[in-house]
């Protein structure tokens, strides 16, 4: 068993650690945090990050709103599933089971890269009935060629090798490496941001439920579904994003009949961390368009 990042260690500078509660919902143990009044938002974070990536983001909303940002399977202080639970649909169906315990029906979805997946697998189904999906840089689409073919299986070959995973999680201690990481997804985030980052990919069981996520997922049955989308999505695209290049939201909004495309310049793939005021703006456009908030 590798070892998770520890609530009274690394924990003790979480963001928002006042809001943060921990659950069990069918045998699984869920870091959430709750904050704010108002319509409730789902705010899933995306591959590799946890709750406190919406650190910034979200005082900005919970003056109006109700934000559930829990930490996803196999990230932050959230426990790590079974293979199954670490799927798309299997993250799915145990985020439905966290809104039932807490009997939240969602207003709305903000989803920011793989969390934007999970959202709209939501969305696509009967139990959630959100009425609106906001994607930051949304990951909606397998990766292409090659790398779409490889990359999972080499993850899940990273998962099971337990020396790869604690030289992975040794090399994370380096700060400059995590900076470096972040930068190459086009993105410059806080200092205190990246102090954060590098605790979680310092922790083994961490670094193992990411690649055990990355090795279980599979988008290409997702991608096909969301022309049956049938709430407003919008797509949040940094024009520097390196990991998710505009280019896919733009593909994907000419399928998608109720997709809008706002366009975030000058931004990364981790926008909502470089820029919280300018992403919260568009947020809040996006949900004036939906009437009445309810």
């Amino acid at each position: 068993m590798y070892r998770k990042p520890n609530w009274n260690v690394e924990g003790r500078a979480w963001p928002h650690r006042n809001h943060s509660r921990f659950i069990t919902v069918g045998g699984f143990g869920w870091h959430v945090q709750i904050m704010g009044k108002g319509p409730s938002i789902l705010m899933l974070h995306g591959t590799g990050s946890s709750c406190h990536s919406w650190a910034d983001l979200a005082p900005l909303l919970a003056d109006r709103y109700c934000l559930i940002i829990p930490d996803l399977p196999g990230h932050g202080f959230s426990d790590t599933p079974k293979r199954e639970g670490l799927s798309l649909p299997g993250m799915a169906d145990m985020l439905q089971g966290l809104l039932a315990a807490f009997d939240y029906q969602p207003f709305g979805i903000l989803g920011h890269s793989a969390g934007a997946a999970i959202g709209a697998h939501m969305a696509l189904s009967d139990p959630i009935k959100p009425k609106i999906l906001i994607a930051i840089n949304g990951s909606f689409a397998p990766f292409e060629g090659l790398a779409g073919m490889v990359l999972p299986g080499a993850a899940q070959l990273l998962a099971l090798n337990g020396i790869i995973v604690h030289a992975i999680a040794s090399g994370a201690k380096d700060i400059g490496r995590v900076e470096r990481l972040i930068r190459s997804t086009g993105s410059q985030i806080p200092p205190q941001a990246l102090d954060r980052y590098r605790d979680l990919f310092a922790a083994p069981g961490h670094v193992a439920g990411v690649l055990r996520m990355m090795a279980a997922w599979d988008l290409r049955a997702l991608n096909q579904q969301l022309v049956n989308l049938q709430v407003p999505l919008f797509l949040l695209t940094g024009s520097r994003d390196t990991a998710v290049p505009p280019l896919f939201a733009h593909r994907l909004a000419r399928r998608v009949k109720q997709a809008h495309v706002v366009d975030l310049p000058g931004l990364g793939h981790l926008a909502h961390e470089e820029n919280p005021i300018a992403v919260a703006e568009a947020i809040e456009q996006a949900f004036l368009t939906i009437k009445p908030l309810a």
